[in-house]
């Protein structure tokens, strides 16, 4: 009887899953339960994109993540006939100053992992409970913890600390940066399409509704735009980016906003949403005539040209740049427009061959540069759910 592992990506209103043979030789699945908290719908498909699962919920039949859990269990039931279900890899939005690796997760790497909500509130709370689920009915299970922090515990302590009292950093106010299972995917691919730029200096874009860069030096992270939370760095779909503090001070003296009110504004109203008013969503914005959506993309590529040439200074140089997630992948006039502005660092733009850019195939990488380009441009799709379950055949198979 062959082997499987079934890798979990839980958000507060989702549960994304993926579905392996241990020997990792192709998906047999990926599909998500989404919009839990309203209308619950369930889709999966091969990656061929054959749908071989689909089924819709009442609307205002709200799901929790652990009946959502119970429902996928059973509709996986079919697939994992002849197949024995070795372990569960999950991802983790925090790993704090201590996990800066995957772990097997264990009572007390829970209890650590409880403490460590504060620090992402609207992430770790949904990323742990199908990991409490699945010990309730499966204790015997080997579930694995991987962490999106753990890539960047490379990065140096002058990288990581804020100009804080030491008190602070010693209790965890730090840079912890994120992303980082995209980013470690990426550095696993770069040696197989650009082994020069692998061993040299490399910026990352992970461009999605969240987003953030990357430097990488010799494949490892040595700066990243994200910080002590999810919110800092480039603009997002719906955060806000890096902002000075002095504005959160402003909002409760002149607002008498509460930490929870700011929260919500800053992870939920702002961002591409906040500045055009219309929308979150980067192909909406592209496709709107109205002022508002084009200011959002101007501020965006800003903010995005800003960050390169901080992480491209912490670098020493630059030798290539990667595009990678939903915008990075797909959104070929923001990406010219990035490289636009990155001309002083020798950037030269093949637009010919970025624009008539197909949506990739899992593992296939597109030079996007001129050829007399000083530094080389890619698009690369990334796969978290593929490096989750690397680390989740280790420690559970030990290869």
């Amino acid at each position: 009887m062959s082997q499987a592992i079934l890798v979990f990506n839980a958000g507060s209103s989702s549960l994304k899953f993926s579905l392996f043979p241990a020997d990792l030789s192709a998906p047999w699945l990926h599909g998500q339960i989404e919009g839990l908290a309203s209308e619950p719908t369930l889709r999966a498909h091969t990656p061929q994109g054959e749908v071989v699962l689909q089924h819709a919920w009442p609307v205002g039949q709200p799901l929790s993540h652990d009946e959502a859990l119970s429902h996928l269990m059973a509709a996986l039931g079919p697939f994992l006939r002849g197949h024995t279900l070795c372990a569960v890899g999950h991802r983790v939005v925090h790993g704090g100053a201590r996990f800066g690796e995957p772990t097997v997760l264990t009572a007390e790497v829970l209890a650590e992992l409880d403490h460590l909500v504060h620090l992402a509130p609207l992430h770790q709370p949904h990323n742990l409970s199908p990991v409490r689920a699945l010990q309730r009915v499966a204790p015997q299970l080997t579930q694995v913890a991987c962490f999106d922090t753990a890539f960047h515990a490379t990065c140096s302590d002058v990288v990581q600390r804020f100009a804080l009292p030491r008190e602070l950093h010693d209790a965890g106010v730090r840079r912890y940066g994120f992303h980082g299972l995209s980013y470690e995917y990426i550095a696993s691919q770069l040696p197989h399409v650009d082994p020069q730029a692998a061993a040299g200096r490399v910026v990352v874009m992970h461009l999605g509704n969240g987003a953030s860069l990357c430097g990488l030096s010799g494949a490892r992270s040595v700066a990243t735009s994200m910080g002590f939370t999810a919110l800092d760095g480039l603009m997002m779909g719906t955060r806000c980016g890096s902002l000075d503090a002095g504005v959160l001070l402003w909002l409760m003296d002149e607002r008498g906003m509460g930490a929870r009110q700011i929260e919500h504004l800053l992870y939920a109203e702002s961002g591409l949403l906040g500045v055009s008013g219309l929308s979150g969503d980067m192909r909406t914005l592209l496709a709107s005539e109205r002022v508002e959506a084009r200011q959002a993309v101007e501020l965006y590529v800003h903010r995005i040209t800003r960050e390169l040439g901080s992480v491209a200074a912490v670098l020493g140089g630059l030798d290539a740049i990667v595009f990678t997630a939903g915008i990075g992948e797909r959104a070929a006039v923001i990406r010219e427009a990035v490289c636009r502005q990155a001309a002083w660092l020798g950037v030269r733009l093949d637009e010919a061959v970025n624009r008539a850019a197909p949506v990739l195939p899992d593992g296939q990488s597109l030079r996007i540069s001129a050829p007399d380009s000083g530094v080389r441009v890619w698009v690369m799709p990334t796969d978290e759910e593929l490096m989750i379950a690397r680390h989740t055949r280790r420690l559970a198979l030990g290869h």
